[in-house]
């Protein structure tokens, strides 16, 4: 397969010459395999003779959705029933021939089919194999299936992003934890890649779900025994107690204990209403502080500091709010960008696929699709030098591959045939769409 999928010069990629097979679906392990394939990766994605699920969210052309096309560029997709039979030849052929497998199966399900990573490290030792499990693979929920949303409410995520109505959390729209999770199982096949250099061994890479929840959760997940564990205990007494008399979310959340200063978060970390919309400042220092409270005409000799006066920042806070109220969006953005405050209006996802800034820095890019025409889409997250990451293509029509996949494989035309017939794989048009 060519790496120049972006149409740009062919120059080298830190994963040239690596071959990946990508049994994956949704999210996170399809999301890492097209990092890959931006880096020069060859991915071949395997999916059941019906198509990955995301294939048929609303589509914008046959078998092709706008949440497919969002995860699974730049590779090749190969139908298999991974249960028949005749899929064992082909399975064995690729993983045979492959430096990576990537996998999201439901727990057990690997173990069923025989592509846990125990099996594969004793059949292939330089294969790395590059495994999601919705919450790890020990302990006492290591066996119950999960997505995004669920791990989301299992790690305290959902209530940390603090987005909620009618008295209950709710999740926002991206699935964090599952693109946190895709991002870390790709930076674990590079690391594994790099150590095999040295060592000419595989071995598996592990991401969970929950453990990328937590990750994004980061200034949450700490207790300083010594000063927070009586506070902590404290309040999961509180938490019960209110639970057994049915409180609200919204007084359970507020109970809780926070990272961040009640200071930072009421005043000086937070976003404001202004007159023509909203404003986000962040002013983590005290320098920062006094630069903001300057800056929009008030005075705080504290700078963010614990007073002994209970309503100093309360009345403070009404002040401030009130004085964003007075002046535009843009006219705030320029006076604090003047003070060197950290301060940005608040956009729309939409408003984001025009933004100068993206423009200016190839943060999104332009898919010529053949069925559907232009697309605007993300470019690669990451920039190596002498495009070292490059814009993938999409993938071809599903299982119009299949027989060049095959071939390529080691298998003659006559085999091919069989594997068709018998049911193992699927070409376009063996079946329905």
């Amino acid at each position: 397969m060519s790496s120049d999928r972006g149409g740009e010069a062919a120059e080298s990629q830190p994963f040239d010459g690596i071959r990946v097979v990508e049994f994956g679906q949704f999210v996170a392990v399809p999301f890492a395999a097209q990092l890959l394939a931006e880096g020069g990766a060859e991915v071949i994605k395997i999916e059941s003779l019906e198509g990955d699920p995301t294939r048929r969210l609303a589509q914008i052309a046959p078998m092709e959705s706008r949440t497919f096309l969002s995860r699974n560029r730049g590779k090749r997709s190969l139908p298999l029933n991974l249960r028949h039979a005749d899929a064992a030849p082909i399975i064995e052929a690729l993983l045979s021939r492959a430096d990576v497998a990537l996998m999201n199966f439901r727990p057990g399900l690997a173990e069923q089919l025989g592509l846990d990573a125990d099996a594969l490290s004793k059949r292939y030792p330089r294969l790395v194999i590059a495994t999601v499990t919705p919450f790890g693979r020990y302990g006492p929920d290591s066996d119950l299936a999960g997505m995004d949303i669920v791990v989301q409410a299992r790690s305290g995520l959902m209530v940390a992003n603090g987005r909620a109505g009618e008295g209950r959390p709710l999740s926002g729209d991206p699935v964090s934890a599952d693109y946190m999770a895709a991002m870390s199982l790709a930076f674990g096949v590079a690391s594994a890649l790099l150590r095999r250099t040295a060592t000419g061994t595989g071995g598996e890479v592990h991401a969970s779900l929950m453990q990328a929840a937590m990750t994004l959760n980061n200034n949450q997940m700490m207790r300083v025994e010594s000063i927070d564990g009586p506070i902590h205990e404290r309040s999961l007494q509180d938490l019960a107690e209110m639970r057994a008399r049915g409180a609200s979310y919204e007084e359970q959340r507020e109970a809780q204990v926070s990272a961040r200063a009640r200071t930072m978060a009421d005043i000086y970390f937070r976003t404001y209403s202004t007159a023509d919309g909203w404003l986000a400042v962040a002013c983590g220092s005290r320098k920062l502080r006094r630069a903001f409270i300057e800056a929009i005409g008030l005075d705080d000799p504290y700078a963010g500091d614990d007073v002994e006066d209970a309503d100093y920042y309360p009345r403070l806070q009404q002040s401030a709010e009130q004085r964003m109220t007075e002046r535009t969006t843009a006219e705030w953005e320029t006076t604090l960008a003047g003070a060197g405050v950290p301060g940005s209006r608040v956009l729309l996802p939409i408003e984001i696929l025009d933004d100068p800034q993206a423009e200016a820095n190839e943060m999104l890019y332009d898919l010529d699709h053949p069925e559907v025409g232009k697309i605007r889409l993300l470019a690669p997250p990451v920039a190596l030098d002498r495009s070292g990451f490059r814009k993938p293509a999409a993938t071809r029509p599903f299982a119009s591959e299949t027989r060049e996949i095959l071939a390529e494989l080691g298998f003659d035309a006559a085999q091919v045939d069989g594997f068709v017939e018998s049911g193992a794989t699927r070409e376009a048009g063996s079946g329905s769409e």
